[in-house]
């Protein structure tokens, strides 16, 4: 599959945008979260600095007491959660304790039709692993053989 993905990178067929949103939308038909919920289990959002000060007020905290109970800072300079599973997952219903409020990091993934296909294409080859809609996604666009037109 990365294989696929590299090659729809080097040569992506014209309407490639408009074919990864058609597939997103029969992947989500077939697709149900918290059957599954590896996003939250083995990764980790970003936390923007508008995640930091919605969610931190929704506790009562400060950005700077937020950040020390539950993230650090990683080498790219980025906020993550200093755990996985992320400790708003409820394990048992795979649920979202924060879901309203959650990191936009989290209410964007698996990112099919974030960005421009071509620009994606090095975040969905990592996701395949983890995301069974990302999983999907390239599938059928394998089946297509867009990399062949």
């Amino acid at each position: 599959m990365r294989l696929f993905l590299s090659r729809l990178e080097k040569n992506p067929p014209r309407r490639l945008d408009k074919i990864a949103e058609e597939v997103d939308r029969e992947v989500w038909e077939e697709t149900d979260c918290l059957s599954c919920s590896n996003c939250c289990r083995v990764m980790t959002p970003t936390f923007t600095k508008n995640d930091l000060n919605r969610i931190s007020s929704h506790f009562g905290q400060t950005p700077e007491e937020f950040r020390e109970k539950w993230l650090y800072l990683d080498k790219s300079g980025d906020w993550m959660n200093k755990t996985t599973p992320c400790q708003f997952l409820d394990l048992k219903t795979n649920m979202c304790s924060i879901y309203e409020i959650r990191p936009e990091d989290c209410s964007g993934f698996p990112h099919l039709t974030k960005k421009k296909m071509k620009e994606y294409i090095h975040v969905h080859k990592q996701n395949i692993t983890y995301c069974p809609a990302t999983y999907k996604m390239v599938e059928k666009m394998q089946t297509m053989q867009l990399d062949k037109t």
